[in-house]
């Protein structure tokens, strides 16, 4: 994933080495170009829109370090808004609730949500320790009921027998109950997915989530989606309290926009990204490292972390000194403490 988005990012990173200086024309044009690969990279227009404004805004009047060129400087703000972008950290997922805790995973046909529910039983038995029932409300798609149960099989954790005669509903709240009765940590609960957003599906996710009351309520997205991710974000958004996001498929030949975009559309942060179909493969998205890995900064940001922190050293060795003379705290040396803060 991010491939093509990479080589063109990288492209203008290398461009901006070189710079001793930035001018309007060059700062343009490197906007430009970034607005280019994002949009070619299927990020949503809106999303786009405000992240080179933001960008631009930093860039206007900003105070250059002087051990940084004004290409390094223009380089990490770009790698800290595509942080921002994407979330600024890694959020947990949450499971702080009266035992057993609901998840809820939604979204639309060959998202992978099925397979997601087992990935993150796995996960949750492995690194929560926690014991888990996995549960499909999936009644259109029998085959899915099924594979859910192989998944909890392969995994090793409970799975709810779901009948595909009874309504969506009712097996959520048999698979609550169930929960509730052998003492589970934590209920995962598939959901139907459509080919497209209809009001029937929509309705009737509403009602499984009235019912299950979830603490964690996952919109699973498919990374190679583009566009149609970014609309299904928004109808899902609007017709559930969705609480993070789950991105599939990261490993194909996909260009990048949906993770770029759902995040921002939604509000939520992206808490896992899934690789492949091994059960092992799903893992907590890290922001700060998926945007150095977009931008093939690892060398270029090292060079400007140590720069920044050997300045920092230097000021805080200059003020104890300062200090140490009896010298008077000036307003100079206040805005510098106030810039490490």
């Amino acid at each position: 994933m991010f491939d093509k988005l990479s080589e063109r990012l990288q492209g203008v990173i290398e461009n901006l080495r070189g710079r001793g200086r930035l001018t309007e024309e060059n700062i343009n044009d490197t906007m430009r170009q970034v607005r280019m690969a994002l949009l070619e990279a299927d990020v949503a227009l809106p999303v786009v829109k405000t992240f080179i404004d933001t960008i631009r805004s930093k860039v206007v009047g900003m105070e250059i370090d002087k051990s940084l060129t004004p290409g390094q400087a223009l380089v990490r703000i770009i790698h800290e808004e595509l942080i921002a972008l994407m979330g600024a950290g890694v959020r947990p997922i949450n499971l702080r609730a009266q035992p057993p805790a609901v998840v809820l995973l939604a979204g639309l046909q060959g998202a992978g949500k099925t397979t997601s529910a087992g990935k993150l039983a796995k996960w949750l038995k492995e690194h929560e320790r926690k014991k888990v029932l996995l549960a499909s409300t999936d009644v259109h798609r029998p085959a899915a009921i099924l594979q859910l149960e192989r998944l909890a099989a392969q995994v090793e954790v409970g799975f709810f027998p779901s009948d595909p005669k009874k309504s969506a509903v009712t097996l959520a709240r048999e698979a609550l109950e169930e929960a509730r009765r052998s003492l589970y940590d934590v209920l995962i609960v598939d959901t139907a997915g459509r080919l497209h957003v209809d009001e029937e599906m929509m309705s009737e996710v509403r009602e499984i989530s009235a019912v299950v009351q979830p603490v964690e309520t996952l919109f699973v997205v498919d990374s190679m989606a583009g566009q149609d991710a970014v609309n299904a974000a928004r109808a899902f958004g609007e017709a559930l309290t969705l609480t993070g996001v789950v991105l599939t498929k990261t490993d194909g030949d996909a260009r990048g926009g949906a993770a770029l975009s759902v995040r921002q559309i939604t509000g939520q942060p992206i808490l896992f990204m899934g690789t492949g179909e091994k059960l092992d493969g799903l893992e907590p998205f890290h922001p700060d490292r998926v945007a150095s890995r977009i931008l093939g900064m690892g060398d270029v940001l090292s060079l400007v972390e140590d720069v920044t922190r050997t300045v920092d050293r230097e000021r805080a060795e200059k003020l104890a000194r300062k200090l140490k003379k009896g010298k008077d705290f000036d307003l100079e040396d206040l805005h510098d403490q106030l810039q490490q803060v």
